[in-house]
């Protein structure tokens, strides 16, 4: 049996498919300097985390450099330090705000690799929990976000905020 779930708020994201002609996400949304609606949860000196508008999971990262590179040969050393160094500290900060099970950790080089932004290289972190698939991606191809992204900002950032001294 063939099931509908109306979700008219992922229609940007598929009506967005062709990038070349838009400005790198990844580029001006840190310079805007509106980290909340941007929803950027963390800033560090070279590399920054935001959340992803269009989640797989509550509370999927994404962390990039500042730097308008398209691959991991084209970081310096400095930048790939602080690119993982940051992939660990979104683990403690996922880890402390939702007690996931695990985490899919991943990146996409290339649109033949399914990298929606590729000109600008990401890190993907999702937190993933035992049993959090359900009926919906089965029957339906639809995935279930249980959390509207504000909430999300605001628990990702307490946990940043908590930790970030720890760290």
């Amino acid at each position: 049996m063939r099931r509908i779930l109306w979700a008219p708020w992922r229609i940007h994201y598929v009506e967005s498919t062709d990038t070349s002609s838009e400005a790198c996400i990844f580029c001006v949304k840190p310079s805007e300097g509106r980290d909340e609606e941007n929803l950027i949860v963390y800033r560090g000196r070279l590399c920054f985390v935001m959340l992803n508008r269009y989640p797989y999971n509550n509370g999927h990262l994404m962390v990039a450099p500042y730097s308008h590179k398209a691959n991991l040969e084209e970081l310096t050393d400095d930048e790939l330090y602080e690119l993982i160094s940051t992939v660990r500290s979104c683990i403690l900060w996922l880890r402390y705000a939702y007690k996931p099970h695990g985490f899919n950790i991943g990146l996409n080089i290339g649109r033949a690799a399914g990298a929606g932004v590729d000109k600008h290289i990401h890190v993907h972190i999702v937190p993933r929990w035992e049993g959090d698939t359900n009926f919906m991606p089965v029957i339906s191809d639809v995935k279930v976000v249980s959390e509207a992204l504000q909430q999300t900002y605001r628990r990702v950032r307490e946990a940043v905020n908590a930790l970030s001294k720890a760290i």
